[in-house]
């Protein structure tokens, strides 16, 4: 499912008359801060859903896949997503819940 996918989705879902582009402006504003406040270091925790935070990866050694020589690789900060229990129970059940 692509971001247009996704407001189509939403509108459907909705039990409130919204236009496709307000939805959207609203999901960018949401996506915004997510990453926002996740660049800052703070997590950003939807209960039900999962935690948004960062991580950090260590530097290494790799081989470049064409000549074999080793590089280094520095280190980085990295992204997490760990899911919340309704999110992983809703996944392994196979049943996604319906509105009613």
């Amino acid at each position: 499912m692509n971001k247009a996918e996704f407001i189509d989705a939403i509108a459907k879902k909705s039990s409130v008359e919204i236009s496709k582009a307000k939805l959207q402006l609203i999901v960018d504003a949401a996506l915004e801060t997510i990453v926002t406040t996740v660049a800052k270091g703070d997590p950003v925790a939807l209960i039900g859903f999962g935690t948004f935070s960062q991580g950090k990866r260590a530097a290494r050694t790799g081989r470049n896949p064409q000549t074999g020589a080793a590089i280094k690789i520095p280190a980085a900060k990295t992204v997490k997503f760990s899911a919340g229990k309704a999110f992983k129970d809703t996944v392994n059940s196979g049943k996604a819940k319906k509105k009613k």
